[in-house]
Parts: structure tokens; C-alpha cells; sequence
């Protein structure tokens, strides 16, 4: 259910086909954007304990290999290679996702309409909640995005951001992992946020000592 809260226990990310070949097409958002998006996702799931899947449709043919990117920050990442559009149609992507016994899914592609958007209404189908990381995911055309938006939305697909999933799961800035996830996200207005925490922390430091 999409009004129970987001957490380290409930929730996996699921990242789709983040393949060279399919980045070189993407034309709805700035390339290096989306690549610091997916891998700051990556590490803020690393961060908060999260279960993160990546999986890429024959990496060793057209589409070529996942980033680089996003496996130097992940190196303890497996890629999950299929053949099939959807993930789901696969056996092997459907043994691990229900290994984890995890009801949320955060969900990311390339492309937004096909390797997020069916992985997603799929998963609804099935019974989970997804969630769509729509600035972790691109695709090749204004259209594609916009139609790709409306199919998962009418399908009951929650639309998101990726870094509002990670802060949901943080729940609590006071929390030892803030400063690191915050880091982690590599965002201004989250950067300050974790200065201004570190030094009110040092300040109360200051305080108790005196």
C-alpha cells in the first residue's frame, strides 16, 4: 500500500538496462545527469541497506555492457543478464526479486516507458508497490516519456524521484546514516543539509563539554 512508509526492510531498487547503448539514445534529460542520478541511487540504497538488483538485456550484444559508472560505485553488484523485454518473463530476475520479500519496489530504466514502464505495471500486477525513479530513467523521445508516464500512472505505478525514495527510507535526519546518505545523494540543497546538521551537532558537542 503507497501510504505505508518507505523503509530499509519493505523496500528494493530494481535497476533496468542502464546500458551503454541505450544511454547514447536517450534525449529527454542531459545524459551525465541521468548516470550521477542512477549511480547516487545505487550508493544511497548501499547506504540505507537497501537491496538493489541490476539487471541488462544481453549485455554482450547490442546494447552493450551496464555503465561503468554505476559498477565502480557498486562493484559488489551482480548484472543479472536476460534476453527477455520484461524482466518479469524471466525466471531467474522473478527467484531473486521474491527471495528478498520485499513489498516495494523502486524502479529505474532505460527506457522510461519500456524497461521501467513494464517492469513496474508488471509488478503492480503481481501485487507490489512501485515505485518509478522517472529522473533514474530516460528514453529516446518527449513522447515516449510522457505516454510512458501516463500508461504506469493509470496503472496504479507511484511516480517519484529517486531522492525523495532515499530520504522517505532515512526517515530521520538525526540519524547516524544522514550525513553519509546525504553526501551520497551529491545534491546542493543536500549537501548544505548535512553541513548545517554536522555543525549543529558540534555546537551541542561544544555545549555539553563546557
Amino acid at each position: 500500500m503507497f501510504y505505508e512508509q518507505l523503509t530499509s526492510e519493505n523496500a528494493a531498487v530494481i535497476l533496468v538496462d542502464h546500458q551503454i547503448g541505450l544511454f547514447t539514445g536517450v534525449v529527454d534529460t542531459d545524459v551525465l545527469t541521468l548516470k550521477h542520478n542512477v549511480v547516487a541511487l545505487a550508493k544511497a540504497a548501499q547506504v540505507l541497506g537497501v537491496p538493489t538488483i541490476v539487471t541488462a538485456t544481453a549485455p554482450d550484444g547490442m546494447w552493450g555492457p551496464i555503465i561503468p559508472e554505476l559498477l565502480a560505485a557498486r562493484p559488489d553488484l551482480q548484472v543479472l543478464a536476460r534476453t527477455t523485454v520484461n524482466p518479469w518473463d524471466e525466471p531467474r530476475f522473478t527467484q531473486v526479486v521474491e527471495a528478498l520479500g520485499r513489498q516495494k519496489l523502486i524502479i529505474a530504466g532505460i527506457s522510461t516507458e519500456v524497461c521501467l514502464g513494464l517492469t513496474a505495471i508488471r509488478a503492480v500486477g503481481l501485487g507490489y508497490d512501485a515505485y518509478a525513479a522517472v529522473d533514474a530513467s530516460g528514453t529516446f523521445s518527449v513522447t515516449k516519456r510522457e505516454t510512458g508516464l501516463l500508461r504506469m500512472t493509470q496503472a496504479g505505478v507511484i511516480v517519484t524521484d529517486y531522492a525523495t525514495t532515499m530520504v522517505e527510507i532515512l526517515k530521520d535526519n538525526a540519524s547516524p546514516r544522514a550525513n553519509e546518505l546525504y553526501a551520497t545523494l551529491d545534491m546542493p540543497f543536500a549537501t548544505l543539509v548535512g553541513q548545517i546538521f554536522a555543525a549543529n551537532t558540534r555546537k551541542g558537542e561544544v555545549a555539553v563539554k563546557m
